[in-house]
C-alpha cells in the first residue's frame, strides 16, 4: 500500500512537482516527425508535461517548440501564421523563431526596439527517424540524446496511441507481465498449445515468480515459470527512465529492438508510443483491431481509436461467455486500455492490496520517489540522463537452463545493432 503523499509524487508532472523536474532531466519524444510534414506546414497543439505549446517546422526545415500563448495578449500560436523562417501571430503580427527570440513587432513603432526585450518559451528539438524530440529541462546544453535502439535503426515503425489515463498507470502495466497469461490469453489451453513452446508453459503454470533488479537504466524482472526437468521458462522485461518499457511482448529475447514510451500530456491524460523494429509474430500479435479516428486539432485530440472507454471498448459479451476470448474486447493493447482507464483518471494507490508478483511495481515505485527526492533534496541526476548507451537493452521471452538468468542473457539483453548512434 502506497501512501497518499508519495502517490503524488508518482502521477503529478507539471512544472515544479518532483516528478515534472525529473522528467525534464530527460529528452521526451514530442511530435512524430510526419505531424510536420513539411517546411511553413500548420502548427500542431502539443501538451507535454502540463505544459500547452505549439509546434511548428519553419522554413529551413527547423522544428520549433514554442509556448501556446503569445506574451503579447495571450491569444493561441496555433492560429498563427508559419511564414519566412518564424510563427507570426494573427492578432498583432508579432513574429517568433524556433529559439522563442521575437524577430518581428510590426505593430509597435520600430524606434521602440520593444521586440529586442521579448521572448517566448521555447525548447531545444532534435529529430532523429521520425521522432522529434524535445529538451524542457534546466540545462543551458541538454545531456546527450538515449541510446534508444528502436530509434536508432532505418526506418522504425512508429505507433502513437492515446491512453486516457495517468502516464503511471499505462507503464505499471508493461511492469505486470503476469497479467497476459490472463488478459491477454485467459482462454487458451494447453491442449491446444504447442509442446515446448511459450504458450504451452504458460497454460500449463499461469503462476510465476519474480526476481527485480535495479539497473543503470531504471529497473529489470524476469518471471520465471517451470519449464522442463532442467531448464524454466523467463519473461524478461525493462524499466528505463523516466517513462520507457520494455515488455516482453510475445518475442524471444534478443529479436525486437523496440520500446514503449508513456509520454505524460497531463496528470490524467498519456500518449504512448511505440518506437522500432519487431518479429513478424509479435507484430502479428499485437495489431488486432486498432482503428484511429482522424485526428483534430484540440490538445486531446491526437492519436485517439475508434475503439475506447465511451463504447466500452466494443465489449463482446458472448465472445466472451462462450469462450472465444477472456475479455469479450478485441485487440491487446485495447484490452490494457479497458483495465487502465477503468482504475480512474488517477489511480489510488492507497487502496491497493499488492503480491508477490507485484515485485516489479513496488520496486519501481520506490525507485522513482526516491530518485525524484534525490534531485530535489541533493540534485543528484536520475538513472540514464547522461548515460546514453544505458538503453541498450532488449526484452523477451527465452528457455534457459536452471541458473542465474541475469548472467545467461547477458548478450541477448545488451545486443545492440543500430548501425550508427547520433547525437
Amino acid at each position: 500500500m502506497l501512501r497518499q503523499e508519495d502517490n503524488e509524487i508518482l502521477c503529478r508532472v507539471g512544472p515544479g512537482t518532483p516528478m515534472g523536474d525529473l522528467m525534464r532531466q530527460y529528452w521526451i519524444p514530442a511530435v512524430r516527425s510526419d505531424e510536420l510534414v513539411s517546411p511553413d506546414s500548420p502548427p500542431v497543439r502539443i501538451k507535454l508535461l502540463g505544459e500547452e505549446l505549439v509546434a511548428f517546422r519553419d522554413t529551413d526545415g527547423n522544428i520549433g517548440l514554442i509556448d501556446n500563448y503569445c506574451p503579447h495578449r495571450r491569444a493561441s500560436l496555433f492560429f498563427g501564421r508559419n511564414e519566412e523562417c518564424g510563427l507570426r501571430c494573427v492578432y498583432h503580427g508579432w513574429k517568433f523563431d524556433v529559439n522563442g527570440d521575437c524577430v518581428d513587432m510590426p505593430s509597435e513603432p520600430a524606434e521602440s526596439n520593444f521586440e529586442d526585450k521579448v521572448k517566448i518559451t521555447a525548447y531545444p528539438c532534435i529529430e532523429r527517424n521520425g521522432v522529434i524530440w524535445a529538451y524542457m529541462g534546466p540545462r543551458d546544453v541538454p545531456p546527450p540524446l538515449p541510446e534508444l535502439e528502436g530509434n536508432m535503426v532505418e526506418n522504425p515503425t512508429i505507433t502513437v496511441l492515446y491512453r486516457k489515463n495517468n502516464w503511471m498507470q499505462g507503464i505499471e502495466g508493461e511492469l505486470d507481465t503476469i497479467h497476459a497469461a490472463f488478459l491477454h490469453g485467459g482462454e487458451r489451453r494447453i491442449t491446444n498449445a504447442e509442446p515446448g513452446s511459450f504458450a504451452y508453459y504458460t497454460a500449463k503454470s499461469r503462476e510465476g515468480v519474480f526476481d527485480v533488479r535495479d539497473t543503470a537504466h531504471g529497473t529489470s524482472y524476469g518471471m520465471e515459470r517451470p519449464a522442463e526437468v532442467d531448464t524454466s521458462y523467463w519473461r524478461i522485461g525493462h524499466l528505463l527512465f523516466p517513462f520507457y518499457a520494455m515488455p516482453p511482448g510475445a518475442s524471444t529475447l534478443g529479436e525486437d529492438a523496440r520500446f514503449l514510451a508513456y509520454v505524460p500530456m497531463d496528470d490524467e491524460n498519456t500518449l504512448e508510443w511505440s518506437v522500432g523494429v519487431r518479429s513478424p509474430q509479435a507484430t502479428a500479435h499485437g495489431s488486432q483491431g486498432r482503428e484511429y479516428i482522424p485526428n483534430t486539432s484540440t490538445w486531446h485530440g491526437r492519436f485517439v481509436i475508434e475503439q475506447n472507454w465511451e463504447n466500452d471498448f466494443k465489449i463482446n459479451r458472448e465472445a466472451q461467455s462462450s469462450w472465444q476470448s477472456y475479455t469479450g474486447i478485441a485487440g491487446i493493447r485495447q484490452q490494457d486500455m479497458a483495465m487502465t482507464e477503468s482504475m480512474g483518471r488517477i489511480l489510488d494507490r492507497t487502496n491497493e492490496h499488492l503480491g508477490t508478483t507485484d515485485q516489479m511495481i513496488i520496486r519501481t515505485r520506490r525507485r522513482y520517489i526516491a530518485a525524484a527526492k534525490a534531485l530535489r533534496e541533493d540534485g543528484a541526476i536520475p538513472p540514464g540522463v547522461d548515460q546514453p548507451k544505458a538503453y541498450h537493452q532488449r526484452s523477451g521471452q527465452v528457455i534457459l537452463p536452471k541458473g542465474d538468468w541475469w548472467d545467461q542473457t547477458k548478450e541477448l539483453r545488451e545486443r545492440f545493432d543500430a548501425d550508427s548512434v547520433k547525437a
